[in-house]
């Protein structure tokens, strides 16, 4: 597959509860744009184009002299937020080269992206994205981000919500991870955990019965395959809590959660996974 590459310069479960985020001041996320403004991280968008497609794809870089790995940031159903940019960036500053790819680019109306779509629409597009389509997309935004210049080769995959599922998915197709992450998102099929060759953790709220419910149906059969599924519970907390425990406003259980998780993600990758 060949992928082109076009840089430009940065300028800068339910639909019912979608819709309600949405259309709350909370989507204008403006704490999440103020902390990306103050970001001393270099950031730039590709066009990052494969089989007939362009995905726009937020790239941040650490500050350092050594390479770095990669880690894909696969955004919640919301779309690539300005919450979504600025977890990227936070990765970035922890060490690695944050490559996060916007899977409705070319979806919205007048072929835009995330920003391109109003009130509920954008969950409903999410929704139905072609699980082909998003492999390909990650598949094209991962090459892309391991053949930079300041990548040392090593990938790492991440998810939030329906990307946490889709970061679990993606492991079954992508050889070679170093580890998936995936934050409170529903499992593969079974069938496809045999296909699993990384390590894969879960992050899971507490006040999260409809994802937490598939937890005991996963363990089973990723030990009956020999894979290594590691979940973690943060008790309290709800789903979402990555973005809503950063939140200004933040209920304490969601935002020690968070703290809790990223201090144990940064670990982990620290490890090498």
């Amino acid at each position: 597959m060949k992928i082109a590459i076009n840089r430009v310069p940065l300028v800068m479960f339910v639909f019912t509860f979608a819709a309600a985020w949405w259309n709350s001041p909370a989507n204008g996320q403006e704490w999440a744009q103020e902390k990306l403004k103050k970001s001393p991280r270099h950031h730039e968008w590709v066009t990052v184009k494969h089989d007939g497609r362009s995905v726009e794809t937020f790239i941040i870089y650490p500050e350092s002299k050594d390479k770095k790995p990669v880690v894909l940031i696969i955004h919640e159903i919301f779309g690539l937020s300005d919450w979504a940019q600025e977890l990227a960036d936070e990765v970035a500053e922890a060490g690695y080269i944050a490559v996060a790819p916007d899977l409705l680019s070319g979806m919205a109306p007048n072929g835009g992206r995330t920003t391109g779509f109003s009130g509920d629409q954008v969950t409903e597009a999410v929704s139905h994205l072609n699980p082909d389509q998003v492999t390909a997309d990650l598949n094209a935004a991962a090459d892309y981000g391991v053949k930079l210049p300041a990548a040392n080769g090593k990938l790492f995959v991440a998810g939030f919500c329906w990307g946490g599922g889709q970061s679990f998915r993606y492991a079954t197709n992508r050889a070679g991870l170093s580890a998936a992450f995936v934050f409170y998102g529903p499992p593969p099929d079974k069938a496809a955990m045999g296909r699993i060759t990384a390590p894969v953790y879960g992050f899971y709220a507490g006040n999260d019965e409809r994802i937490n419910a598939t937890i005991p149906d996963t363990v089973a059969p990723m030990k009956a395959a020999g894979k290594r599924y590691e979940p973690k519970i943060y008790e309290g907390a709800g789903h979402g809590f990555m973005r809503a425990g950063e939140a200004p406003d933040a209920k304490e259980a969601d935002r020690k959660a968070r703290s809790e998780a990223w201090a144990q993600w940064k670990s982990l990758m620290a490890s090498g996974g």
